[in-house]
């Protein structure tokens, strides 16, 4: 999942935050839920497409959810 993508790939595309930045907030500050991701780096905090494919809206589907993230990275 995650590791398929570079760090530098862009996952909330409204706040322009990366994979990395998300690892980062996860590993480095703490974070452990969408909601702390949010808080940290503001991902997932505008139209909240990113946040899970339950809250992805229109067209144009994510291809990495923060949701994801957190259940791989967070224990």
């Amino acid at each position: 999942m995650a590791k398929n993508f570079p760090h530098s790939f862009e996952v909330c595309r409204c706040r322009a935050v990366t994979l990395g930045e998300i690892i980062h907030a996860i590993k480095e500050r703490g974070a452990n839920s969408i909601e702390s991701i949010g808080e940290l780096t503001d991902a997932g905090t505008s139209c909240k497409c990113c946040q899970s494919a339950d809250k992805d809206i229109g067209e144009e589907k994510m291809e990495l959810y923060i949701k994801q993230i957190v259940d791989k990275f967070v224990k």
